[in-house]
């Protein structure tokens, strides 16, 4: 996600680090490779000119040029204007007086619409909402079925009345169901084209003007880049956005579009896709982002995930046998499953300060280890989870039967485990505790070459 432009830009500051006192001609030079790296990341050229203007008038005032860390001035800077230009702070959805909220999606066909309806709904009852989803697309009627078929697998309720009503009375009944069923928010899904037209716009107005929506969210694809900012624009000249909905954020190592929507438009982004699990639809955070394209990390992002992943009443348990020293297996097991249920590892693993951009470069997560290292781990029997040290030969070479492994396998495994149960007694043990940074070697974990 946004790779290429993260790389570009540590390479625009790499020059200044190290510097003791910058001059003018010094700032000049990181901006123009800070206009190019923007520039080949498909920003919008007005934007870049305007960026650019912002963080010089900044970055050559005396509070930079004399600072005993002109570098971090310049680095600190930049992110701020790039949150700025990202909105600044999050824009959270509006909610009705009186439920139900409705809130109206709209885009073109290929955005990723339909099924950022239904992560949408998955989004909301996370977190603690009753959503109805409203099959309003009559023009796609495999859009029903999907809506349908996502409905039934997240357990959210489904709207349809087919393809014969007009979009607006479908939406109007809708919001009746939702009242009747006791549902306090409504995502409608509406039809899209292939490319904007005045039907599509007169449709979208209609449905609009039928169930007067609290949030009206167009949803584009960031992979088209600086087409999706030009659909966007188009849109809210003819609809009143309420903000924007950037899908498959994940396979666009360009960066274009969330960097020129919220400029472009004056609508925020207000959710972001990056992958294709239900659960990954999340809100979109400025300073979060500006902070990943810099490398710098989003440890916010990752312990939500964290959370997200293990209860609380998991993590507590956790603690508490993390602070006994009675870490075992099972634990490690579990652990393993909670940070796949995180997401992709590479992902996971660019959330960490100082592991972004060059980093992982080429870094390959393996994500089969995860799977034989389940395997090898629920082939042992309960005894040899809670106490590894009494897996002898005998033990292991049916622990590798079992699991359709090797022995080397196990091996490895074991002395895996071992090295983690000694990095946690450093950190949480005496003498341990507020130690900073990654124990050394990511290779000893065993989803990493």
């Amino acid at each position: 996600m946004l790779e290429r432009l993260s790389q570009r830009l540590q390479d625009a500051f790499r020059r200044l680090r190290g510097r003791g006192k910058l001059t003018e001609a010094d700032v000049d030079e990181a901006l123009r490779g800070l206009r190019m790296a923007l520039l080949e990341a498909d920003v919008n050229f007005r934007v870049v000119k305007t960026f650019i203007e912002r963080v010089r008038e900044r970055a050559v005032g005396q509070e930079v040029l004399r600072s005993l860390t002109p570098a971090q001035q310049v680095i600190k800077i930049v992110y701020e204007e790039l949150a700025r230009l990202m909105g600044g702070q999050a824009a959270h959805l509006a909610t009705a007086p009186e439920p139900p909220t409705v809130i109206l999606l709209c885009g073109l066909q290929g955005s990723g619409k339909t099924t950022t309806a239904a992560k949408l709904a998955a989004w909301l009852r996370r977190n603690g909402r009753r959503p109805l989803l409203v099959a309003a697309d009559t023009q796609r009627p495999a859009a029903i079925d999907q809506l349908q078929v996502l409905g039934r697998q997240l357990d959210v309720p489904v709207f349809s009345r087919g393809t014969e009503p007009p979009p607006p009375e479908i939406a109007r009944d809708g919001i009746r169901e939702a009242r009747r069923l006791g549902r306090d928010v409504v995502v409608v899904d509406t039809a899209g084209r292939l490319h904007i037209d005045d039907a599509l716009m007169e449709e979208l107005r209609q449905v609009h003007d039928a169930v007067s929506p609290q949030e009206v969210l167009l949803v584009v694809d960031a992979m088209t880049g600086q087409d999706a900012v030009n659909v966007a624009e188009r849109f809210s000249a003819a609809l009143p956005l309420t903000g924007i909905i950037l899908t498959k954020l994940d396979g666009d190592a360009r960066g274009g579009a969330a960097l020129s929507l919220r400029e472009v438009t004056g609508r925020p982004i207000k959710f972001v896709g990056v992958g294709e699990r239900p659960e990954d639809l999340e809100p979109f955070h400025p300073e979060r982002m500006a902070s990943r394209i810099l490398g710098m990390g989003d440890v916010l992002t990752l312990i939500e995930k964290a959370q997200q992943a293990a209860g609380e009443g998991q993590a507590q348990r956790l603690a508490q046998r993390l602070a006994e020293d009675r870490f075992d297996l099972e634990d490690f097991l579990e652990q393993l499953r909670q940070m796949r249920r995180m997401g992709p590892l590479d992902q996971i693993l660019g959330m960490i300060p100082g592991l972004g951009g060059r980093r992982l470069q080429g870094l390959q997560v393996d994500e089969k280890a995860l799977k034989r290292v389940e395997a090898i781990i629920q082939s042992m029997t309960p005894e040899e989870r809670r106490n590894p040290d009494i897996i002898n030969g005998s033990r292991r070479r049916r622990i590798a039967r079992g699991s359709g492994t090797t022995v080397q396998d196990v091996n490895r495994l074991l002395k895996q485990f071992a090295e983690t149960r000694k990095m946690i007694r450093r950190v949480v043990g005496p003498g341990g505790r507020g130690r900073r940074g990654l124990p050394r070697g990511l290779g000893n974990f065993p989803f990493l070459p």
